[in-house]
């Protein structure tokens, strides 16, 4: 029953109603896994963090299995990409850090663009339906007919106008409200990378001036 109503009210919306289709689950996916990708980071991420920060300070050596077994997590990628290296000085591990962040950026920020053109066309079909429909219904209508019969396909029309500017509206909030939390989100990891880097810069420049040598095999 909820199916068939659903159908009715897609088929009313006339034809910008599978574009729109197209845009709404295709939002949903990347939704889904956005979610699924920052959940995973919220999860995992600050107490994995601390772990590396302090295992470094006690074995260094340990560290790179560590950052090996949780390559899911941008923040091991960016620590084993500078953590890697072969005895380099504070400046080139500090290069290497900022280097694999940047790296890590385009990532972080994925599908923003896809979300973007969603927020933005969504509206303007909406808008085109409603055109398409307004158009419907000066087309069918007959002057000084006043019956029945000529205020159906003018209903009809009005109908597929307010339909699908309302379906535009909502495929295009919905989407802005995600795109805008993760926006959120990505902000926030960009700050807590800058912060993470720096602590273990710190660490290594002060290993390294005491003159330790890093882990890295001769």
């Amino acid at each position: 029953m909820i199916f068939q109503q659903i159908s009715n009210v897609f088929a009313a919306g006339g034809i910008v109603m599978f574009p729109l289709l197209g845009f709404s689950i295709l939002a949903v996916a990347l939704i889904l896994e956005r979610l699924r990708f920052w959940l995973r980071i919220a999860q995992r991420q600050d107490k994995f963090v601390r772990k590396i920060l302090d295992l470094y300070q006690q074995s260094p050596r340990a560290v790179l299995l560590q950052l090996e077994q949780n390559l899911d997590l941008p923040i091991a990628r960016i620590f084993l990409a500078a953590l890697g290296l072969d005895r380099p000085n504070p400046e080139e591990f500090r290069l290497a850090l900022e280097t694999a962040a940047q790296a890590e950026l385009p990532l972080i920020k994925r599908f923003n663009t896809v979300f973007e053109t969603i927020i933005s066309l969504s509206p303007l079909l909406g808008l085109l339906g409603t055109i398409l429909g307004l158009i419907r219904s000066f087309a069918s209508l007959r002057i000084g007919d006043v019956s029945a019969s000529n205020a159906v396909p003018v209903s009809a029309g009005i109908s597929e106008a307010l339909i699908s500017t309302a379906s535009g509206l909502a495929v295009a909030i919905v989407t802005l409200t995600f795109a805008n939390t993760f926006r959120g989100l990505y902000l926030r990891q960009i700050a807590l990378i800058q912060e993470y880097g720096g602590q273990m810069e710190l660490l290594y420049r002060r290993r390294y001036e005491r003159g330790e040598l890093p882990y890295a095999s001769p």
